[in-house]
């Protein structure tokens, strides 16, 4: 009889262990933005669970999971998606109808189908189409998601935009003269002929980093940084010599004020 408990416990122990990660393989932390002309969902991580119940986990889920986050009155009133001649089909983004002139990607490759799956660490990207009669929005993309520098630092970008070739292929290609924005205000940072730029942060902070062109619509490209304080170096330059000499004062001062009291109540005893 024990026997048997034994082995009915330790079933269950495998089946509760098997359930575990079954559940942890039910969900993914997919990173989303979105745009209606401007960016209105930044490269926000959310936790994406197969919500449509047809098997995977995929850019519908994670649409969804990001309205459901972000915006005002969740998915139900800012999001849908329909069955149409071309499969799963936007209906809705970011509370937008426009006839379906919508676009979405994954990690910077256009995606065949809203049904696609996506994994944990993926970034997905939808927008709304802002020229629906030449269909002239263009995407773009920094090569860098996230960067994290010390104020007074820089940080190093290149941008490129997707196309299509006279063939009607894919083609990814470097965009110069574009303006750098920064948490939505233009700076005087612009791309050079290869889409490279060094932009520069001189205060600690979170920021979203964009871009925008005088010579073609783009669909926002979004990154992420974080700007630390400066610390003081433990091999201080001329720069900071100034701050290690007021600090060793300080210390020279709190020193001389412990001495005196000390000898004040020497003299009061």
């Amino acid at each position: 009889m024990k026997k048997l408990i034994g082995i009915i416990m330790t079933a269950a122990l495998i089946c509760s262990v098997f359930a575990i990660a079954a559940s942890a393989e039910a969900t993914a932390d997919v990173y989303v933005t979105i745009a209606n002309g401007d960016i209105v969902f930044a490269m926000e991580k959310v936790t994406v669970s197969d919500y449509d119940g047809d098997g995977v986990i995929s850019v519908n889920d994670a649409l969804y999971a990001a309205h459901e986050k972000g915006f005002s009155g969740g998915a139900s009133a800012g999001y849908s998606a329909v069955q149409s001649d071309w499969g799963l089909s936007l209906a809705k983004l970011w509370g937008v109808e426009n006839g379906g002139s919508y676009g979405y990607m994954v990690n910077d490759a256009m995606a065949m189908s809203l049904s696609d799956e996506v994994k944990s660490g993926d970034h997905v990207y939808a927008y709304v189409f802002t020229d629906t009669v030449g269909w002239s929005d263009s995407y773009s993309f920094f090569d860098i998601k996230a960067a994290e520098v010390l104020a007074g630092g820089s940080v190093s970008l290149t941008l490129s935009v997707s196309g299509y070739d006279e063939n009607w292929s894919p083609v990814v290609y470097p965009l110069a003269g574009a303006t750098i924005n920064v948490n939505g205000e233009k700076t005087a940072f612009v791309t050079d002929e290869n889409g490279k730029v060094e932009v520069k942060f001189d205060k600690s902070g979170d920021y979203t980093v964009s871009a925008v062109s005088d010579s073609m619509t783009l669909v926002p490209p979004v990154a992420k940084v974080t700007v630390n304080p400066m610390l003081i170096s433990s091999n201080p330059s001329t720069d900071d010599g100034e701050a290690v000499v007021f600090a060793a004062v300080a210390v020279m001062a709190l020193a001389c004020a412990a001495i005196i009291l000390n000898k004040s109540r020497r003299y009061e005893k």
